[in-house]
């Protein structure tokens, strides 16, 4: 295996009660613990991002967030008045890789492999678009 560079672009963020909307394509997705206030004057909700819970990979991120088994290990994250908040980057290939450095450079308490070791030769991630919490690029070697 030879040095990669990815680029992602997360979308904007859903309210763990509007999940249908996530997209049913390939890529990255994260779990945050978030807080909502309404804004009158803007006729909507504002989410308040506080903490990085779990990254994950999938072919259809929809599917898989909706069927995930760490709901629960996710809500226990949660403090009082938080809810769950999602995001998500396409990618069309090579998602483990992608998802293992982000992981091992991020450390997401919900995850569990790739926190200690990075199985995969030098990566380069660039994040950009709606990334509270995440740094804009980083190197894993």
């Amino acid at each position: 295996m030879a040095f990669r560079s990815y680029t992602l672009r997360f979308g904007r963020y859903w309210h763990e009660d509007d999940i249908d909307c996530l997209p049913a394509s390939s890529g990255i997705y994260c779990v945050y613990a978030c807080t909502y206030n309404y804004n009158a004057d803007l006729h909507r909700r504002l989410i308040s991002v506080s903490k990085l819970l779990y990254i994950g990979e999938s072919g259809n991120i929809r599917k898989r967030v909706k069927e995930h088994e760490g709901w629960d290990e996710w809500r226990s994250e949660l403090q009082h008045g938080q809810n769950l908040c999602f995001n998500a980057a396409h990618i069309a290939a090579a998602w483990e890789r992608a998802e293992a450095a982000m992981i091992y450079a991020l450390e997401p308490p919900c995850n569990i492999e790739y926190m200690d070791h990075f199985p995969f030769d030098r990566t380069r991630i660039q994040i950009e678009g709606y990334n509270h919490l995440l740094s804009d690029g980083f190197i894993v070697n």
